[in-house]
């Protein structure tokens, strides 16, 4: 059974617990995300004038409104103020500065009614983050930037926390998308056509969960939630923040949420900054995940500086 705690006041290592059996978390009224909010309205706002961000999709062909996302989006995730953020906000709810690594946040896009569902604003179909390379103990952070409904969040479907699925993960490698695939999303307008792990057996999406929360209302859950973004049909685009963390020590021990069905390879782990500094998680606790020989691609993707793998 999946349990969704609001404004609780566990201390982060017996949240994390609850995060890897499955339960979600809620945060409400956290200051450093209501500023985080506002920043991220300011560039969505300055992006879009003199339009309204949430209705310009009814006004702009999508190649320019793609074109509009192909800038604002990477301004947003190597802006300083965004990393700054991020460390304050997990600090504010309890997470050990020193021991506590995240990922550059990022904005997402769901538009409705089918008007851009590729690249730069994917719908995504159910799947779990854990077969995109994402380690056991990776928690997703996920807020709304403007208000949000039930016809344009995301769901999760619980049914699927302990059973498997049949899937191609297996043909993902985190370092071969880092070469060939990641840069290339803004490319992807009317049909993305690049490999990505989906099902592979029709699912049962219902009962599903959906949390429509205030804009900065934190949720936390773990990164093999099975979860997929609801069709939007609410006339509005939605705008939203994610970023992922995980717990050095849970990195080294192997702790998180149980692997049922995700056969991917590489680690999305060398992305992962420490909050104190900004330094990078440590090589050797990254290189605890590398289960076979690493094939060509990028250990790191980074648009000016790679680390190439092979």
């Amino acid at each position: 059974m999946t349990s969704i705690f609001f404004n609780s006041p566990l201390d982060d290592e017996k949240r994390r617990n609850l995060l890897y059996s499955g339960d979600i978390f809620v945060y409400s009224t956290i200051p450093v995300a209501q500023a985080f909010v506002e920043f991220a309205r300011e560039m969505i706002e300055a992006a879009f004038a003199p339009l309204d961000p949430q209705v310009a999709q009814h006004e702009l062909p999508v190649e320019e409104f793609a074109a509009i996302l192909a800038k604002l989006k990477p301004a947003f995730i190597h802006h300083p103020k965004s990393k700054a953020f991020v460390g304050q906000m997990l600090t504010e709810l309890g997470c050990d500065p020193t021991k506590t690594y995240f990922d550059v946040p990022r904005m997402r896009t769901s538009t409705s009614h089918s008007y851009l569902t590729s690249g730069i604003s994917y719908a995504f179909h159910p799947h779990r983050d854990t077969w995109y390379s994402a380690a056991p103990c990776q928690l997703n952070w996920w807020f709304p930037i403007y208000d949000v409904e039930p016809d344009n969040v995301m769901a999760f479907h619980p049914h699927y926390w302990s059973q498997g699925v049949k899937n191609s993960s297996s043909c993902y490698n985190y370092y071969q998308w880092n070469a060939t695939s990641r840069q290339t999303a803004a490319q992807h307008v009317k049909q993305d056509t690049r490999v990505q792990p989906k099902p592979q057996e029709e699912m049962e999406l219902d009962p599903q969960i959906r949390i429509v929360s205030k804009p900065g209302d934190v949720m936390v859950f773990s990164a093999a939630q099975m979860h997929s973004t609801v069709q939007n049909t609410s006339g509005k685009t939605r705008f939203s923040i994610d970023f992922r963390t995980v717990h050095y020590e849970d990195v080294v021990a192997k702790r998180g949420a149980l692997n049922v069905d995700s056969e991917c390879t590489g680690t999305a782990l060398r992305d992962f900054l420490r909050i104190t500094d900004l330094e990078r998680i440590p090589e050797q606790a990254a290189s605890l995940y590398d289960i076979e020989t690493l094939s060509e691609g990028l250990l790191i993707y980074e648009p000016s500086t790679v680390v190439s793998a092979g």
